[in-house]
């Protein structure tokens, strides 16, 4: 194994604890994980998610090939964690809890902490066979969040984008 493997190794594990304190059962959590890549978490406690329409993130990016979007991502939301389900259309950018205190975007929504999430296994990517829902950017660490602020960026950016090309047409 590479240095950088091992490293990528301890990063997941170190995230993965940290998600499971998320879970009312972590026995099941981690089990969920191992059946089906995907394990539910309760929001409101470590970390909430806002919930993005994939058009406004791929008008956002200006495209929709996925490592494009990753890209775009990584970069305007300070590689803030952010997952796709590709089946239902939906981002799904990991933010504190608080968010949800102040967060009024339309066409988005932030769950609060009677709210429940299907969050991916950490080191699940668009390549892995059960990759139905993936990490478009992964956690770096612990704790490391999107920044709400960074979030509303990128939506400003896609209706930009958006009332523009609707201008062109």
């Amino acid at each position: 194994m590479t240095t950088s493997g091992a490293l990528v190794q301890s990063r997941d594990l170190a995230v993965s604890n940290w998600l499971l304190s998320a879970a009312d059962d972590r026995s099941r959590a981690e089990t969920e994980w191992n059946d089906r890549g995907v394990a539910l978490l309760r929001c409101g406690g470590p970390f909430t998610a806002i919930r993005l329409p994939s058009d406004l993130v791929f008008a956002a990016a200006g495209s929709e090939d996925r490592a494009r979007v990753s890209s775009y991502l990584r970069a305007a939301l300070h590689r803030g964690p952010v997952f796709v389900d590709q089946t239902a259309g939906w981002y799904y950018c990991l933010v504190p809890a608080r968010a949800c205190e102040t967060w009024r975007e339309p066409e988005t929504e932030c769950f609060g902490d009677d709210h429940y999430l299907g969050v991916p296994c950490p080191g699940v990517d668009f390549q892995h066979p059960r990759a139905r829902s993936y990490w478009v950017v992964p956690m770096d660490g612990p704790a490391d969040l999107c920044s709400p602020e960074a979030i509303s960026q990128v939506l400003d950016a896609a209706r930009q984008r958006s009332a523009e090309a609707g201008g062109r047409q």
